[in-house]
């Protein structure tokens, strides 16, 4: 008895370190992955987005559900998370592109167990596990890689939708539309309903997106063949805001403003455009200190100018007055410093409300590569000329780019409560009929191309004068604006412009 039990313990002891031993490799063996993480469907019915701003930077490390990166489509801002731990090997869209859905957006270096017998030449090293385990179980090759969260991630394109899942919210009437179209609700989504529930109409938008993006458009460059192309972001975002701007009943009206007297103030004005707006001229040979200076008894005092190229000009145009002029015309009118902050159903009992602001908020029709925006000044009545003047140089500047450059400061949420399109720069057109949609304020002006004419005096006594004349063409929003109400305001504005001394006594 006592020979045997330490037999017995030793041999015990010996399949127990034995047993820590295996010749199974592929559960300890790790390897690198490069994941392409594509933009993945982040709405209903949008197809690009604008990548905005990235949070990450190539080599940074990130964890599952940290954010990547903020896009903006035409609809909102989003927020993209990572579906991975790992490391962020490159971006492949750069700030102010845009990128398609299904396109890549970054690679992602991720460590997974290695499926099949482990290689030498490309195993990483194998830690050591501290302790004994239980024996392994048999590797499932068609296990997909999953979030090490513990739960898919909804960005992850490796994720697949099991379109045969149940657990989504739809009244029974719509499960049974789905499965009439042969759509699983798991495919959709989160739906439009009340806590994300599945309408029919979120089914007939999936119906209508699927079949939409399987037919492939081909572009032929065979001549005398017809040509389709897709709308851009900002066009179609046009295309919807015009279709809206048929639910407002619009009021025109259409007049001549006289220029004759700013056309003679203009070369005055020109003559004295600050530094901080006028382009400095090139000189081989530095400049000499004047001989009479006003700053020789204190050269300290004279500041350096701070300078934005983008805002430089070289001359002075009639726009930037007829803005000032028809801030101080909206100041003397509070209708047309409103928007509309409520609008209720027709059925409901509630009334609309208006919002009146305390400055002259003005919105400008910028015509772009990209297509239109709609940039907004903001408090116009406390600016120069020269100050307008650059804001406007800086807006075009910024509008120029491709992609537009015009971000939430030049174009914020509530715009302006009116807008100003100057047409008149192209073409030689004198009167237009804008178009005014929904969220662009109360009304909206077109500005035509200024034209000398012979005027006769309304009598018909006394000889006629040459005039410079330019024709305004107003669209107001019926349902707040009276036309009587348009009439006296553009009055309103004629007085300041035709009689621009009243600017120069108001300090301007």
């Amino acid at each position: 008895m006592i020979l045997i039990r330490p037999l017995c313990f030793f041999s015990r002891r010996v399949s127990l370190s034995t047993s820590q031993f295996h010749t199974t490799s592929v559960l300890l063996v790790k390897r690198k992955v490069i994941h392409q993480f594509r933009l993945a469907d982040i709405g209903e019915g949008i197809t690009e987005c604008e990548v905005i701003k990235w949070v990450v930077k190539p080599a940074s490390l990130v964890q599952s559900f940290d954010p990547l990166c903020e896009v903006q489509s035409d609809k909102a801002s989003v927020e993209i998370t990572s579906p991975f731990d790992g490391i962020v090997k490159d971006l492949l869209v750069k700030e102010g592109d845009v990128a398609r859905v299904g396109e890549g957006l970054c690679l992602i270096e991720v460590e997974e167990d290695a499926k099949g017998q482990a290689e030498t030449a490309t195993s990483e090293p194998i830690s050591p596990e501290p302790e004994a385990r239980a024996p392994p179980q048999p590797v499932d090759n068609n296990t997909e890689s999953r979030s090490p969260s513990g739960r898919p991630h909804p960005l992850d394109p490796s994720h697949k939708l099991d379109a045969s899942r149940d657990d989504v919210l739809a009244t029974p009437s719509v499960r049974h539309f789905a499965k009439q179209k042969g759509v699983g609700l798991a495919s959709i989504g989160t739906g439009t309903g009340k806590g994300g529930r599945i309408e029919k109409k979120d089914i007939e938008k999936f119906l209508s997106a699927s079949s939409g993006s399987s037919q492939v458009t081909q572009l032929s460059e065979q001549p005398g063949e017809e040509i389709h192309v897709d709308l851009g972001r900002t066009r179609f975002a046009m295309w919807k805001a015009m279709t809206k701007s048929l639910e407002i009943p619009h009021f025109g009206y259409s007049t001549t403003l006289d220029l004759t007297r700013l056309s003679e103030l203009l070369p005055v004005l020109n003559s004295y455009i600050p530094a901080a707006y006028a382009p400095q001229s090139p000189s081989s040979t530095p400049s000499l200190p004047p001989a009479i200076s006003p700053d020789a008894i204190f050269p300290e005092s004279r500041v350096p100018v701070e300078s934005d190229p983008s805002t430089h000009f070289t001359r002075l145009t009639f726009l930037p007055l007829l803005l000032k002029a028809l801030s101080r015309a909206m100041l003397e009118w509070p209708l047309f410093r409103a928007s509309i902050a409520f609008s209720p159903d027709l059925s409901s009992k509630e009334k609309p409300k208006l919002s009146i602001r305390p400055h002259a908020d003005i919105a400008i029709a910028l015509s772009t590569p990209t297509g239109l925006y709609t940039p907004t000044l903001a408090a116009v009545e406390t600016m120069t000329p020269f100050t307008i003047m650059g804001r406007l140089r800086r807006l075009q500047h910024l509008g120029r780019q491709i992609p537009c450059a015009l971000g939430a400061a030049e174009m914020p949420r509530r715009g302006g409560t009116l807008t100003v399109s100057n047409v008149g720069a192209i073409g030689q057109g004198e009167f237009a009929a804008p178009v005014l949609v929904p969220g662009g304020g109360v009304a909206i002006v077109a500005i035509g191309r200024a034209k000398w004419v012979e005027v006769v005096p309304q009598d018909g006594v006394g000889p006629s004068r040459r005039r410079l004349l330019v024709g305004v063409s107003w669209s107001a929003d019926h349902r707040v604006v009276e036309g009587a109400e348009m009439a006296a305001f553009t009055e309103a504005w004629r007085s300041w412009v035709e009689h621009p001394e009243r600017m120069i006594a108001d300090a301007v």
